[in-house]
């Protein structure tokens, strides 16, 4: 069956599907073309057995950059692939669109963009968490404020380093090794021994906590990764409550006596 078929297919069965809300990332559309990134979606519709996506997002829009650090030199070309998230839109794949990664810069360039056709920009994805306040400081959370756009945090509780699942004497594996060591783990024991006792008088874990204090920063909507339903069921009990002002602004200070965790610099291309 062709793409054009399938196509075709979708929309005719468009009012008998179930809606299936997820986010879909078209990662490393800096190398298609603009139809390829409605392209890339069909398949996803077309074995989910459903017609439309709820949130559809454009991943690392600096690829083509990249090139200032491993040498790859592929052209940057982010025009066609907004295009894309435009198309999809119009052709009712998905209920809208937004990106990953996007520094101030991009992201009121992918703002404009979208804004020529009638297509608001829905969110913006980036690290974000009490101990990386990267998009604080760069202007994109001032920016997603401004312009009325999400910002989707992911790493929220910066990968178990806030929920005491990393300690000094137990240390991540791997490549986060090189980020959580002991040394920075030990000097998070201040920070995490509040968010201990925040959690106690609301009867809440140490996740509940660092996610409600994302809450908190307003237009924020953190994404801890989630393997199974029942830590689904984990992370909702961050929901209908809410740390005061007292508590919000304490966390910070003592979050900013820490030196912050160094992310992937993607916000700074």
């Amino acid at each position: 069956m062709t793409l054009r078929d399938r196509l075709s297919q979708i929309l005719k069965t468009k009012e008998s599907s179930f809606e299936f809300s997820v986010t879909k990332k078209i990662k490393r559309t800096s190398l298609i073309p603009r139809e390829s990134v409605v392209g890339a979606l069909l398949p996803h519709l077309w074995s989910s057995k459903t017609s439309e996506t709820s949130l559809l997002e454009k991943y690392f829009p600096t690829f083509g950059n990249l090139n200032k650090f491993f040498r790859y030199g592929i052209p940057y070309r982010t025009t066609p692939n907004l295009d894309g998230l435009g198309d999809a839109i119009e052709l009712g794949l998905v209920k809208a669109v937004g990106v990953s990664n996007y520094s101030e810069k991009r992201l009121r360039e992918a703002h404009a963009k979208l804004k020529k056709r009638g297509i608001p920009l829905a969110s913006n994805q980036v690290n974000y968490s009490p101990i990386y306040r990267a998009p604080e400081e760069n202007g994109v959370k001032s920016t997603c404020d401004e312009l009325g756009i999400t910002l989707i945090a992911y790493s929220p509780i910066a990968q178990g380093a806030l929920t005491r699942k990393c300690t000094p004497e137990n240390p991540p594996t791997g490549p986060r090794r090189q980020i959580y060591t002991p040394e920075f783990l030990s000097k998070l024991q201040s920070l995490l021994n509040r968010i201990k006792e925040l959690g106690e008088k609301y009867s809440k874990t140490n996740t509940h906590v660092v996610l409600n204090w994302l809450i908190a920063q307003d237009n924020v909507v953190p994404i801890p990764g989630a393997k199974n339903a029942e830590q689904a069921a984990e992370f909702a009990g961050a929901l209908r409550w809410r740390l005061n002002s007292e508590e919000v602004s304490e966390l910070r200070n003592l979050a900013t006596e820490i030196k912050p965790v160094t992310g992937f610099p993607v916000e700074k291309l």
